[in-house]
């Protein structure tokens, strides 16, 4: 008997109550619609007749209903959502739908800009209480609108391929990269909408929510004025030793960037001279000699599992990880105790996949779920009556929202980065004896004389739009204004290492005693009720531990690093949105709560694939360099000039036919033999020879421009620079802010991702410089007067000039570091 979603109703959440519609198709509309699903709202997903292409994506799944398989990555997409089958011409059914739902997510190509009664323009004049979240591969305008899309175009487009791997030339993840960042963002942008009274379209475009991964290795090299280019397989700059292992079984993801961490990966492996030699004193020094290090810490390496390598690191506080495969991935201990997988069904199949990594406390998101078949709800789902007219907001959507941000680095600052640039006050509070570690490592009294640690680019680019002040938490006076802070505010963030908080009585149980519906999230690497709980981790701690290098590379290559700390900026994008399901649940029951988000867990949507490929065939397919399972050809060809790449994806056979159009191979064309993606797998050698004998007479720009008027997908590999200065699509759209601020001559800042009726938000004050705004919210928002600001003062509770590294009080080691996956 088939199982339908109508058997297994889904289960209440922080959503409840909320209604969504899905038109269009892809794994960015899927995940977004499975974020509302999953957190209990209603979503029902149109599809035409024949149901979502997707569906046949492999690995397929026997259904037990006697047609073709099913799609394991859709049905995981599609977990506890309603299917009905609506001719894409049925103007009026698409919009009865429409009109009776809270949020629209829509991926049908042009509908943003579509005339006709069922685009968006109609919709949003038609029900102003309608939140629309518009999502396509570029965005709505720009040269690059009407662009052929796909994964690796995209982020070849975004800067994040062309540094990747050996110096001959450059290694892409084929697939699978691009959804989960636009899919978060859309999600982020339409519960604010909800907060703050619906009646909203956002324009989220892939190539930009992409964008985010690059902004930190861009500034890196705008600030250090680095030459590009490819340091080789799993070598970043600026910094070693990152990278990936072979031991005596398994893996090992080596991050060791600290003075500490060296000083204890050295003792480990019994680096002593290496340790000595004032040579690799730091990570970017290290990085020049790496050849030479490699050949003392490979054969080191080999000595020991991988298993016993990473205990021993956690036991030194040094980050090692096993790299693990699929298999290794889904027995792992810790995350089944931490309940990261669950079963999803579809029709008589079944299957293991990631629970979404938002774990709200009192609210979680559904830990399985049933996936529809094709139309299985057509004959039984009524659309509700549109909801009455309703005045659209005005403002930004969580003006009058409060936030207190204890984070830093990376990922927790984009997170809060969000919340700031949709509109709340974001109080981002630090000390003066450990300040964000982004501003920098040198406190000695010459580096603060020269203010350095305000001309950090990253820290400028993570931290604007919020207001800043210094508190000394150390301190009982610090730790009770924090309180009292918090009874102020709507939500805390923090990523300060395992047990720091609850020392200083600042954890969520203290914190809501000033506040019983405060929300709260914390950020650890590997969730704080984990056998990992106290890793210390950086973003490639969290690739390396996601299992994402297994599947990335050639098959003869080790597992392979994608050269972006993936796990900061996708940590930031999922802890956003966990805020705002909170708060949305607060708001309809008063109730608040906290949020315990695993870092490596927000990674697993990255490898979700071929998660499920391995729960439902017991293996995964060998890896492909920079081919593609489906799209035949696929790869990343060189151009004219120097480093110059395109990156091509034949997405189907008439694609493949303007690929022959556009390198003027008509006898290929015309070869029965490859009309097919099966018969040109067979001729991969020859056709991609055939591919860059035209594309090195071109430049990236030429070979991208001819094939995309011929409707193939194909994008030039930007540099991260050349990203920021000189990509016309990015700049005809805005997407580049000027924000001045003092102690820095750059003032090119990244627009908010979301876009509200084709505008960018604007960024509204640059990043604060140190303690900036003490006095003013200290005094605003506790009533505390000069006389107390001075005694505050003078006790270095609060202050405007960091301590000096000399000048510091000793205090526990475990006060020194946030935790998780920030480099």
């Amino acid at each position: 008997m088939t199982t339908t979603l109508a058997e297994a109703p889904v289960p209440a959440g922080s959503l409840s109550g909320v209604r969504v519609a899905e038109f269009g198709a892809g794994p960015a509309l899927g995940f977004c619609g499975k974020l509302f699903a999953d957190f209990g709202a209603e979503v029902v997903k149109v599809e035409p007749p024949g149901g979502d292409p997707d569906r046949r994506a492999p690995p397929l799944l026997d259904v037990g209903d006697g047609g073709r398989g099913e799609s394991g990555f859709f049905a995981w997409l599609a977990t506890n959502k309603r299917s009905i089958v609506v001719d894409p011409d049925d103007s009026e059914r698409l919009r009865q739908i429409a009109g009776g739902c809270d949020v629209l997510i829509d991926s049908r190509p042009g509908a943003g800009w579509a005339a006709g009664p069922a685009g968006q323009s109609a919709l949003r004049a038609a029900f102003p209480h309608l939140t629309i979240v518009s999502l396509s591969w570029f965005g709505e305008s720009g040269p690059y609108r009407g662009f052929a899309g796909a994964d690796a175009v995209v982020r070849a487009l975004a800067g994040l391929v062309r540094s990747a791997g050996p110096a001959g030339a450059p290694a892409l993840q084929p697939e699978h990269q691009t959804y989960a960042p636009a899919a978060l963002s859309g999600f982020t942008a339409a519960l604010a909408a909800l907060l703050g009274g619906g009646g909203r379209r956002f324009e989220i475009s892939l190539h930009e929510a992409s964008v985010v991964a690059a902004e930190f290795p861009a500034a890196v090299i705008l600030q250090t004025e680095a030459p590009e280019r490819r340091w080789g397989r799993n070598r970043w700059f600026p910094v070693f030793p990152v990278g990936i292992y072979p031991t005596r079984d398994g893996w090992l993801g080596v991050t060791a960037l600290t003075a500490d961490q060296w000083r204890g990966f050295c003792d480990l492996l019994g680096m002593e001279r290496q340790l000595r030699d004032s040579g690799y004193s730091t990570a970017t020094e290290r990085l020049m000699r790496a050849d030479e290090l490699d050949a003392v810490i490979g054969p080191a390496l080999l000595t020991r599992t991988a298993r016993d390598w990473a205990e021993e690191g956690l036991r030194r506080r040094v980050p090692l990880v096993v790299v693990p495969d699929m298999a290794q991935l889904l027995a792992s201990p810790a995350h089944r105790a931490h309940g990261a997988f669950g079963v999803v069904r579809i029709g008589a199949a079944s299957f293991e996949a990631p629970v979404l990594a938002q774990r709200l406390t009192a609210t979680p998101p559904a830990a399985a779920g049933v996936a529809p078949l094709t139309g299985a709800d057509t004959a039984t789902w009524t659309a509700p009556p549109a909801a009455p007219r309703a005045a659209r907001a005005e403002g930004l959507p969580l003006a009058g929202s409060r936030v207190i941000d204890l984070t830093m680095g990376w990922a927790g600052p984009l997170a809060t980065r969000q919340l700031a640039d949709l509109g709340a006050e974001v109080i981002k509070v630090e000390g003066r004896a450990y300040p964000d570690w982004w501003r920098t490592a040198d406190y000695s009294e010459a580096a603060i004389a020269a203010q350095v640690h305000e001309k950090s680019l990253y820290f400028n680019m993570m931290n604007r739009n919020k207001t800043g002040i210094t508190l000394d938490l150390t301190q009982a006076t610090g730790a009770e204004l924090l309180r009292r802070l918090a009874g102020a505010a709507d939500v805390v963030i923090e990523n300060y290492s395992q047990g720091v908080l609850p020392k200083l009585g600042l954890d969520y149980p203290s914190l809501r005693q000033a506040r019983p519906d405060l929300v709260m999230v914390s950020m650890p690497a590997f969730g704080a009720e984990t056998a990992l709980a106290d890793l210390r981790a950086y973003g490639s701690t969290l690739e390396h531990a996601s299992g994402l290098p297994q599947v990335t590379g050639a098959p003869d290559w080790p597992p392979t690093m994608n050269h972006v700390a993936y796990g900061d900026p996708i940590g930031g994008l999922s802890a956003c949105p966990a805020v705002l399901a909170a708060l949305l649940h607060r708001k309809r029951t008063g109730e608040g709560q906290f949020i315990d988000l695993s870092q490596v867990e927000c990674m697993f949507p990255l490898v979700a694939p071929w998660i499920i490929e391995q729960s439902i065939t017991g293996k995964v397919a060998a890896r492909m360099g920079n081919r593609h399972p489906r799209f035949v050809p696929h790869g990343c060809f060189p151009c004219a000039g120097e480093d110059a790449w395109v990156v091509i994806a034949v997405t189907g056979d008439a694609e493949w036919q303007a690929l022959c159009q556009a390198i003027e191979r008509t006898d290929l064309a015309a070869d029965p033999k490859l009309a097919t993606a099966e018969g040109r797998r067979a001729a991969e050698d020859l056709l991609e020879a055939a591919i860059t004998s035209w594309t090195r007479r071109r430049s990236a720009d030429e070979a991208m421009l001819a094939l995309q008027a011929l409707g193939v997908a194909a994008g030039a590999a930007r540099g991260l620079v050349e990203l920021m200065l000189y990509e016309p699509h990015l700049a005809a759209r805005g997407f580049w802010q000027e924000v001045d601020r003092p102690h820095l001559d750059w003032r090119l800042q990244a627009s908010p991702v979301f876009r509200e009726d084709g505008r960018p938000y604007p960024i509204r004050r640059p990043a604060p410089t140190l303690g900036q705004s003490t006095r003013e919210v200290l005094a605003r928002l506790l009533g505390l007067r000069d006389a107390d600001l001075d005694r505050l003062e003078r006790e270095h509770v609060i202050g405007e000039a960091p301590i000096a590294s000399a000048q510091r009080r000793p205090r526990s080691a475990a006060l020194l570091h946030a935790a998780g996956g920030d480099s």
